[in-house]
């Protein structure tokens, strides 16, 4: 899945680099390597690898914008304090979602996708399973995190209906960023450091407590990218990354994505969605067809698990939701 989006930045890189013209090769030497740290519409701030993290504004080059959050680029400077990104590095994998119309890009070069929940208010188990198939999807570590613990009249509850993840192998972590701030963190900072964490979730569940928990001077920076977005009304609009402490000793990183109702995987193939559900994968080789769709087929392995008890109903509704989202035709 992310072959195309590497493509895509490659012939990006192509128009007016090597073998373009005598003067490509001065222009090549003239590119920086930067991070991208910030992300809204077309509009980016990258840290340029100069040992100091300087921050700049920068554009892509052309009318699209294939560039995420984490994305390693080559740029070129175009003022003071402004670049054009004219290459895009290949990526290890990309995070994204997407409904029929459009694909919206969270994150690249991650190492694991963390699930923010909260017993208050309650939170969609559909959006739930839909992080866990995409993070699968890409072969992404999730992390699920079960906040605001130490209100406990829906702790129980919470815990009932995560019961099944537990069960299918997933970690779950409970914490109270509010109620227990220390062992949060001391939960927290091995799970994370020496990684790329995106923070995913509803709105509602915590992330930014947690993210001020874990980022010293969180504010601060999140004032300063707003500023070099120009985008100060739109600071809770735009996915940013920000650096583990120093002192943590071991490099890290959290990018904070906007809270969001929807996760659509629209991009996703039956292929990749069946082999998205670890449930799913010892029953695929059972079925009596090689191209079974799982869902009404005779002699079907996945089927069979659901009537026995194996797979759970509602893991299998899901599955043929996204089956049936990954079906329409996909305009962009």
């Amino acid at each position: 899945m992310n072959r195309p989006a590497r493509q895509r930045g490659g012939a990006a890189a192509g128009r007016g680099v090597p073998g373009a013209s005598p003067g490509a090769s001065t222009r090549e030497s003239k590119r920086d390597t930067a991070l991208i740290v910030a992300a809204h519409g077309r509009h980016y701030v990258i840290e340029l690898d100069d040992g100091e993290r300087t921050r700049m504004h920068a554009f892509p080059r052309g009318k699209k914008s294939e560039c995420a959050v984490g994305d390693r680029v080559r740029v070129e400077r175009a003022a003071a304090d402004q670049c054009v990104i004219v290459e895009v590095e290949p990526r290890r994998n990309l995070l994204h979602r997407s409904d029929q119309f459009k694909s919206k890009l969270l994150a690249a070069n991650i190492d694991q996708v963390a699930i923010v929940l909260a017993t208050e208010p309650s939170f969609s188990e559909d959006l739930l399973g839909r992080a866990l198939v995409s993070a699968e999807a890409l072969e992404i570590a999730p992390l699920i995190l079960l906040n605001k613990t130490d209100l406990t009249e829906r702790l129980e509850e919470a815990r009932r209906r995560l019961t099944l993840y537990r069960q299918l192998g997933y970690r779950t972590v409970e914490l109270s960023v509010h109620g227990n701030p220390e062992d949060a963190l001391a939960q927290l900072r091995p799970l994370t450091a020496g990684r790329a964490t995106i923070l995913i979730g509803q709105s509602g569940m915590g992330k930014s407590s947690l993210l001020n928990l874990l980022i010293p001077g969180v504010e601060a920076q999140t004032r300063e990218i707003s500023a070099k977005l120009d985008s100060g009304k739109h600071t809770t609009t735009f996915t940013r990354l920000y650096h583990l402490p120093d002192d943590w000793g071991q490099g890290g990183s959290l990018i904070d994505s906007p809270g969001f109702q929807e996760f659509g995987l629209h991009h996703l193939s039956e292929g990749m969605l069946e082999r998205a559900f670890p449930e799913f994968r010892p029953r695929l080789t059972e079925c009596r067809f090689y191209n079974c769709h799982h869902i009404n087929e005779p002699g079907c392995g996945v089927l069979a698990s659901v009537d026995a008890g194996g797979i759970a109903p509602r893991r299998h509704q899901l599955y043929l939701q996204l089956l049936h989202e990954s079906r329409q035709q996909k305009p962009w």
